[in-house]
């Protein structure tokens, strides 16, 4: 893919998270992080406070509670997660982090500073700080921050 095809800054954007996206890939599986998607990552790490109902997590990722429902199946079956009772309602269940599930956000982590290592080398300090500073700002401006 060139760079051609991506002119607009949002274009940039997204093959540079589809590039993120194999990175990762590669790195489950190098991993032995079997059936774990990039995607899943945003149910992982938003359980790394504690446990939280799956409705609470479709409102903060933003999807439905039938999708994080799905996703938490997949997770489950694959370790990365455990549901348990709610102390604070006996018919509802939280979704948990196992330690396979904290072992997949610590290798995400490793890999994301693995990236930042290699565009900090190529780019520079400065320049890497002055990309941090320009995404937060874009960000917070889309999330309406």
């Amino acid at each position: 893919m060139t760079l051609r095809a991506h002119r607009t800054v949002p274009g940039l954007v997204q093959a540079l998270a589809e590039a993120n996206t194999r990175t990762l890939r590669g790195v489950f599986a190098a991993e032995g992080l079997d059936g774990l998607r990039p995607a899943h990552v945003l149910v992982l790490a938003r359980l790394l406070g504690g446990g939280r109902r799956a409705v609470d997590l479709a409102t903060d990722i933003g999807v439905s509670p039938q999708a994080v429902a799905q996703v938490a199946v997949t997770l489950e079956r694959a370790g990365y997660v455990s549901r348990v009772s709610d102390p604070a309602d006996a018919r509802a269940k939280l979704l948990c982090l196992t330690d396979r599930g904290r072992y997949a956000l610590r290798v995400t982590r490793a890999a994301g500073e693995q990236v930042e290592q290699r565009w900090s080398q190529a780019l520079g300090e400065d320049d890497l700080d002055s990309l941090r500073r320009l995404l937060i700002a874009v960000l917070d401006l889309e999330s309406g921050e």
